[in-house]
């Protein structure tokens, strides 16, 4: 392994890790600004912040050019089934501890490998099925359906994961067609309109102190974005995407400060299950399309 991969894998692990970072922020924020506002509204002033952002980094990766695109079709779609997953997650995070949000949409790459079957005609082999409904056992263990703790709440989150895969399968089909920019920068575009025709009916005048938060929140989800594109670009795949777990950490701490959430042992159990299902995947995917790699 040479000094020149090492450095640059390791500024992959560091984007993702600050990816992440900004994502868990953001929630906290999100769950905070749902106290006292409709998802909707904040998706409004988050995707407001956001999409100038998007924009300008596009202006200096390509020009405003990477931006054209033929499937305007497509684009609709995603960006509203990414309008889908927003709302159905910052609605559970406010009827949800933190951690246990976050345990649940977990869940997301599991969908991905079930709906890719149908949707993009892939084939999963044993390991992955297996590794797939041992996580499902994890989100079962978090949701406990049927039992005294269970919350209607939960199934919200993991219809924001159903969404979310949904979104990434459509990302693997289409993503190589469409310049990257162009397909965060639509799929910013398409809920900011859809949220703004709401906004007679939800608006609510922010109070002063909101006001930074919904900024800082628009910030963050661009940053994030941008960390968790470098990640991928410096690092493989197999070795950055597992630190994206590192978000749990992050979740049980900010839900601990701000809210004094405590997960029970259920959802650490659980949430287990689920990393570790999602740590086989990626590493199985990994040594596969290794091996599927032409040598030279």
């Amino acid at each position: 392994m040479s000094s020149t991969y090492t450095s640059s894998t390791f500024k992959g692990i560091g984007c993702m890790c600050l990816g992440v970072l900004c994502l868990a922020l953001g929630d906290a924020l999100t769950k905070w600004l749902g106290e006292t506002h409709s998802p909707l509204q904040i998706i409004f002033l988050r995707t407001l912040v956001s999409l100038p952002l998007i924009a300008l980094i596009a202006h200096f990766n390509g020009g405003l050019r990477t931006l054209a695109t033929r499937r305007p079709g497509v684009h609709l779609l995603r960006g509203l089934i990414f309008a889908a997953t927003m709302i159905c997650f910052m609605w559970g995070l406010t009827l949800l501890p933190l951690a246990e949000a976050t345990a649940i949409a977990f869940s997301a790459p599991l969908f991905v490998t079930l709906l890719s079957v149908p949707l993009l005609g892939e084939r999963v082999d044993r390991p992955t099925l297996l590794a797939t409904a041992l996580g499902f056992v994890g989100v079962l263990v978090v949701v406990r359906p049927g039992g005294e703790s269970f919350q209607p709440a939960a199934l919200v989150v993991v219809a924001a994961a159903v969404f979310y895969a949904l979104m990434m399968i459509t990302a693997r089909r289409y993503g190589g067609r469409e310049h990257l920019w162009a397909m965060v920068f639509y799929m910013t575009l398409v809920p900011l309109v859809v949220s703004a025709g709401t906004m007679p009916w939800v608006w609510q005048t922010p109070a002063p102190w909101h006001w930074p938060a919904f900024l800082v929140a628009g910030f963050l989800v661009v940053v994030a974005m941008t960390g968790l594109t470098l990640a991928f670009r410096y690092a493989p795949a197999a070795l950055a995407a597992p630190f994206d777990y590192t978000s749990m950490l992050w979740a049980v701490l900010l839900g601990w400060w701000f809210w004094d959430e405590v997960p029970d042992l259920w959802v650490f159990v659980g949430g287990t299950l689920i990393i570790t299902s999602g740590l086989v995947i990626a590493y199985h995917e990994g040594r596969t399309a290794l091996k599927r790699r032409p040598t030279s």
